[in-house]
């Protein structure tokens, strides 16, 4: 057990947008836009294709540390995962502890616990998004909705103690975008971060 749960954190650990914006751009995504290593952040300054791309490994290392450990360890291993994982994307050790938001990856280790809560929570965002065009608005709502989606489809004690945690560390890790949010200055979802050697390009 000790072990699943050390090699889901490493893997949860691993900065995906940090590491896209290096490779792509030769930049630290971290002093551009919001200054975050999650895919909002790496889509407003690298755009949409190299985003999904950074949603999508972040989801998956979310998920793939629940399956293997479901398979390995069963339903409790599978949970105890998900926590390191999502530990890991919040708190990396190859970051002086310090990381992303963790929303991809809640994704990522519900769609291991159960597809269904993780399609719901997909569609309670996307609904949110539509509507407000606010990516942290979409995701504090998800949330916030998270537990009562997991009670509605009968998921297991360990699976909705997960989900508790996950609805609080999402909610912790929005404070700032909340506090824009009330304040009218938070960012609607799209709008492109110019990095300075594009400014110059475009100046020339």
């Amino acid at each position: 057990m000790i072990a699943i749960v050390t090699a889901s954190y490493l893997i949860g650990s691993i900065p995906f947008g940090l590491l896209i914006g290096k490779a792509v751009r030769g930049i630290d995504i971290r002093q551009h836009g919001s200054g975050n290593i999650g895919a909002t952040n790496v889509l407003r300054i690298l755009g949409y294709p190299w985003g999904v791309t950074a949603m999508l490994l972040d989801a998956a290392k979310g998920a793939i540390p629940v399956i293997l450990a479901h398979q390995l360890g069963g339903p409790l291993a599978a949970v105890l995962a998900g926590i390191a994982s999502l530990l890991g994307h919040n708190r990396s050790i190859w970051l002086g502890f310090k990381g992303g938001k963790g929303v991809a990856t809640t994704l990522g280790v519900l769609l291991g616990l159960s597809p269904a809560v993780a399609g719901a929570c997909t569609v309670i965002w996307l609904i949110v998004l539509a509507v407000s065009r606010y990516v942290s608005l979409a995701s504090v709502v998800t949330a916030v909705f998270l537990t009562p989606v997991m009670a509605y489809f009968n998921c297991q004690k360990p699976v909705l103690v997960f989900g508790l945690i996950a609805s609080i560390w999402v909610l912790l890790r929005h404070r700032d975008n909340i506090k824009r949010l009330l304040a009218g200055t938070e960012n609607r979802f799209g709008k492109r971060v110019r990095l300075p050697v594009e400014q110059h390009e475009s100046d020339a």
